[in-house]
């Protein structure tokens, strides 16, 4: 990859303080400008950001992208360079990289990032990530900037859930059910599940249908039920809905409301869903 305009930035470390201007004139004295993905990520939180980045990279130009959530700073965790097919990325060796990297094309070389002597142990990402960041971007080849690592042995984050299994059917269910770990909920209070909209439609879970959803703050231990839609438009205000958000995820959420405060969930959380059958004597929930 040949010299790039830009590097795309991502962090944990807010807007109150001089972080992320520290970091953008790192850059810029290299003459290298930054495109922010966000750097409001929840502080330590690896997972959150890990997932933001591998959900926005595809959308952005053949780049380097820059990373840092790194609550393991200066310990003995590395910094690396990941080269992919559709750019290199750049950050801790904590699993933060690499979904991105999955997106990109997979790791095709990567590289161990050192300290210089006397760099502060607290700010990694102004002293070791943004300069190598930097270097990249103005064409240095990645083996210049440490020594090689095999990419198997990049550290991975373990995998979230999302598993189709066929428990033992009822009369108002199907056989079929779906869990799905949520991986995000948005400042709008949408909730992110793990599976894919494949998945939602494999157990017979779109628009039109009525999805039962346990594991979710429900009135007196019933089950939730609620309508697969395409939009937030899908439903009246107020209320639930079961769709595939812009990732191409399924998701939860409430028109002009807060779904993950309505159902209580939050990352990390498991949901089982499954379709809705009316009985007979019976008006669907």
């Amino acid at each position: 990859m040949g010299p790039v305009p830009h590097v795309s930035f991502l962090t944990d470390y807010g807007l109150a303080d001089g972080f992320v201007a520290a970091c953008h004139g790192v850059l810029l004295r290299r003459g290298v400008s930054a495109l922010d993905i966000t750097h409001l990520i929840d502080p330590g939180d690896v997972r959150r950001g890990a997932a933001v980045l591998a959900q926005t990279v595809r959308y952005l130009p053949v780049s380097v992208h820059l990373a840092v959530v790194d609550p393991g700073v200066g310990t003995s965790r590395r910094g690396v360079v990941l080269v992919t097919p559709g750019g290199m990325l750049v950050g801790p060796d904590n699993g933060l990289l690499t979904p991105a990297a999955a997106v990109l094309g997979g790791v095709t070389e990567s590289v161990a990032l050192a300290a210089r002597p006397g760099v502060p142990a607290t700010f990694h990402g102004r002293d070791v990530f943004a300069p190598a960041a930097a270097e990249l971007a103005i064409g240095t080849p990645p083996a210049a900037l440490g020594q090689p690592v095999d990419p198997a042995a990049i550290v991975r984050l373990p995998p979230v859930l999302a598993r189709v299994s066929q428990p033992e059917a009822r009369a108002d269910r199907a056989a079929t059910e779906l869990e799905a770990e949520v991986v995000l909920v948005d400042r709008f209070g949408n909730v992110q599940l793990a599976a894919t909209g494949d998945l939602l439609a494999d157990v017979g879970l779109v628009p039109g249908q009525r999805a039962e959803v346990r594991g979710v703050t429900a009135r007196e231990g019933t089950p939730l039920v609620l309508p697969v839609g395409v939009t937030f438009g899908s439903v009246e205000p107020g209320e639930l809905v079961l769709y595939v958000d812009s990732a191409g995820m399924a998701a939860f959420a409430v028109r002009d409301g807060d779904a993950a405060s309505r159902l209580g969930l939050a990352p990390g959380d498991v949901v089982t869903l499954c379709p809705r059958r009316a009985r007979p004597d019976r008006a669907p929930v």
